[in-house]
């Protein structure tokens, strides 16, 4: 799960020059919800990988599947193994731009995030609402968005089509902290 972590992490700064243009967290949250008259389902994953570089406002996530923990055991197996097919598509990966970055400030503020999502082996462009702060130590970021599933290629079997909603609510949590090599 290192190796993953590092090679994305090494990949990624490469593409930057300055070690103090980045920040990132290993500690971010990535929650999801499906409502259903059935059955509500949620999950939550506390090691998402997440970078933004001050100079231009990228920012690249990334998710190892396997990592979202469920209420029910049941409902994490089959997730991972009916649905996200963990073994064959492992992590989950945002690749953007958060707009209008250098207007960030020390007081929370609205702004959007535009960039590719890639689950499931299938990638979507999307603009995501985000609450914004940013100051010299920190830089955090927050809000929810819903997908599709059928966008990803992630089918529903017809004997729990009532149990699983079509839209997924993503909510994520990010507290960025200066890169330092």
């Amino acid at each position: 799960m290192k190796n993953i972590y590092t090679l994305f992490i090494c990949l990624f700064l490469a593409s930057f020059t300055n070690a103090q243009d980045k920040f990132l967290t290993k500690n971010g949250t990535i929650t999801f919800f499906s409502k259903s008259p059935m059955e509500n389902i949620e999950a939550e994953n506390n090691q998402v990988l997440s970078i933004v570089a001050t100079k231009t406002g990228q920012m690249a996530i990334s998710i190892l599947m396997k990592s979202f923990m469920f209420e029910k055991a049941l409902m994490q197996e089959h997730f991972n193994e009916n649905y996200v097919e963990s073994d064959t598509y492992p992590k989950a990966t945002f690749k953007g731009r958060i707009l209008s970055f250098d207007k960030i400030t020390a007081t929370e503020s609205a702004t959007k995030v535009k960039g590719e999502l890639t689950i499931h082996g299938k990638t979507k462009e999307i603009v995501i609402e985000a609450q914004a702060k940013r100051t010299d130590d920190a830089i955090v970021m927050s809000g929810s968005f819903f997908i599709d599933l059928a966008d990803f290629g992630i089918e529903i079997p017809s004997v729990v089509k009532n149990n699983i909603a079509k839209k997924i609510e993503v909510s994520f949590n990010f507290d960025h902290k200066p890169y330092k090599k």
